[in-house]
């Protein structure tokens, strides 16, 4: 697969979200999951993306698990500052849990280093510089390798990046959620800060494969998110078929032309679709090889203008978790 830079690491042009595996989208067969971890790294992903909060630290004990014997064959990023108490969720960006939780996270990955530690949200309780300072311990000792930030605003990402380089800015951002493009992408580029667009294919919605979240098993998150629910859904999908249309007009598959827009972005995009099954692993990794005329790629951009999609990317309790630009 093709290389790209993100910041100062080079990583494959689509890197592979693993939470699927562990939660968010239903039940995860096990023995799949294992075989589309081993797939990814067959057909050159080397970017593999997972979080200590994700399955409450199943997913990194599966990779660690599965992969521990190829390591040295994937760039690994993973996360701190969600914590799970007593069943709610918060987020905790204090220096002494980022520390318990990055010991807690090689431990379970099986290995003594991560190549990419996000920030997986701001603490507003806690000045970034404290939380990005703990991390930059952490580079210093030789736990990780790069420092990153996720759902942040410009301002944070600054105030970060001058107490320590920031590697890395992972956000949601694809079609259809196009927040970063207001001041954050900017930002970015002028710091030399790689971007990470993570649910790339809106939660599978730009796949055109989700019609009614009667389809989606107990417990998917997506059944809570605006987007997916009632009048919000039913436009939503009129501009999915149109935008379907011309994936079909064009050769490829919805999510392939999801992925190819946000590729033909910027060459320093490296978005993580995230997905538990083979067949998806090996189809969102054909993208990076699709070529799609400038003219079309501005078809679908206008389809899914900010203003045409309706509801908003999350339930109200995870909204106020976000770091937005005003």
């Amino acid at each position: 697969m093709e290389q790209r830079k993100l910041g100062q690491l080079k990583v494959s042009a689509i890197g592979l979200g693993c939470m699927s595996m562990s939660q968010g989208y239903g039940l995860a067969d096990r023995k799949e999951s294992e075989r589309a971890l081993h797939k990814a790294l067959d057909v050159g992903y080397t970017f593999l993306d997972t979080a200590s909060v994700y399955g409450v630290g199943h997913n990194e004990m599966l990779i660690g698990e599965v992969l521990g014997k190829r390591r040295s064959e994937f760039i690994l990023a993973s996360k701190c500052g969600i914590i799970n108490s007593e069943g709610k969720r918060g987020v905790d960006g204090t220096p002494q849990n980022i520390r318990e939780t990055l010991d807690a996270s090689l431990k379970r990955l099986n290995t003594d280093f991560i190549d990419l530690y996000y920030l997986h949200r701001r603490d507003f309780g806690v000045p970034i510089e404290e939380s990005v300072g703990a991390l930059g311990d952490a580079v210093r000792s030789g736990k990780i390798g790069n420092i990153g930030l996720s759902e942040v605003s410009a301002e944070t990402i600054s105030k970060a990046h001058r107490e320590f380089p920031i590697c890395a800015v992972q956000s949601e951002y694809s079609l259809w959620t196009r927040d970063p493009e207001y001041k954050v992408l900017d930002c970015c580029k002028e710091l030399g800060v790689g971007f990470v667009p993570f649910s790339p294919l809106g939660r599978a919605f730009l796949s055109g494969q989700i019609r009614d979240t009667n389809q989606l098993e107990t417990g998917d998150m997506r059944i809570t998110m605006p987007r997916f629910t009632g009048e919000n859904l039913e436009h939503n999908l009129k501009l999915v078929d149109e935008f379907c249309l011309i994936a079909n007009d064009n050769g490829c598959t919805a999510a392939q032309l999801a992925l190819v827009w946000l590729l033909s972005k910027d060459s320093n995009f490296v978005p993580i679709p995230g997905t538990k099954h083979v067949k998806f692993v090996e189809e969102n990794a054909l993208a990076a090889e699709i070529n799609i005329s400038d003219g079309e790629l501005a078809r679908v951009g206008e389809i899914f203008d900010s203003e045409n999609v309706l509801g908003e990317r999350y339930h109200p309790s995870q909204m106020i978790s976000l770091d937005p630009d005003i």
